[in-house]
């Protein structure tokens, strides 16, 4: 059973689906895109340090994809894919419920099928929201993809964006690995203790550093903060560490939440000035 994220589709989605696409390839540790390439999987290094045979494995499905477009797509297609995840954006769609159609046929030849709970057709894109408004629907849905909950929005100016938010059920897991840990360094010196936790804030921030998400990032330093608070309160019943104390912990050594990843003009215009 192969696993398909989701389908998307909508007034100009191609254009919507190049900006997630963007927000995702610019930095090496996020999405591997095979939009509009076509090659052998032998002269092609898996993405993150994948094993080949994972890759070759999904290759025919890049091939055919590649095939069905040129083939079939009367509007802008555009596909990101990592491992056996994908998000496909269709400008019509016609296009999506064709492809989608015409997927699970070709997957059918083989005894192979989607994922029932993760293979969705939604419409999102920059006119998702009004379409939706019009026919008396709620707000545009949204999808799950490497780590990110992706939600049709709008800038400062009133434009469409694609803003991302950490997964909320990923966090909470991390959460109570990290509170579980917590307990069993309860009485580790509070340097070593500060160092690790140290290591695993500015590990969340190296992959989920994006713009727009720092509020959930911010939670998460928080809420970190409050498991270290209460498991240092537990080490001894006589002189408990203070709230004001534990801050004061948590400012030397958690990093604070800020952009590590901005959007693919930002970072050429840093790396080409003019």
């Amino acid at each position: 059973m192969l696993t398909l994220a989701n389908v998307i589709w909508g007034a100009r989605c191609g254009e919507s689906a190049r900006r997630v696409l963007l927000g995702e390839t610019g930095s090496r540790g996020h999405a591997y895109s095979v939009r509009r390439r076509c090659e052998s999987a032998y002269d092609r290094k898996a993405p993150h340090g994948l094993p080949s045979s994972r890759l070759v494995s999904t290759n025919p499905f890049d091939l055919w994809v590649n095939v069905w477009r040129k083939k079939w797509a009367h509007g802008e297609v555009a596909v990101i894919r990592y491992a056996d995840d994908v998000i496909l954006g269709f400008q019509h769609q016609t296009d999506a419920d064709r492809f989608l159609e015409n997927l699970q046929e070709r997957l059918g030849m083989f005894g192979l099928e989607l994922h029932p709970d993760k293979t969705r057709r939604i419409e999102f894109g920059r006119f998702a929201e009004e379409n939706r408004r019009r026919r008396g629907e709620g707000k545009p849905e949204t999808f799950d993809f490497l780590g990110f909950t992706h939600i049709s929005a709008k800038n400062r100016l009133g434009r469409f964006t694609v803003r991302r938010k950490t997964i909320r059920k990923r966090m909470r897991a991390k959460l109570r690995e990290i509170k579980q840990q917590l307990r069993e360094r309860m009485h580790d010196p509070v340097r070593q203790t500060g160092q690790w936790l140290k290591s695993i804030v500015q590990g969340h921030l190296n992959y989920y550093a994006v713009p727009g998400n720092l509020d959930s990032l911010g939670i998460f330093r928080d809420r970190l903060i409050g498991h270290w608070w209460r498991t240092l309160r537990r080490r001894s019943q006589k002189r408990p560490i203070s709230w004001e104390r534990t801050l004061a912990l948590a400012n030397r050594w958690l990093p604070q939440p800020r952009v590590l990843h901005p959007y693919p003009a930002v970072r050429f215009a840093a790396s080409h000035p003019r």
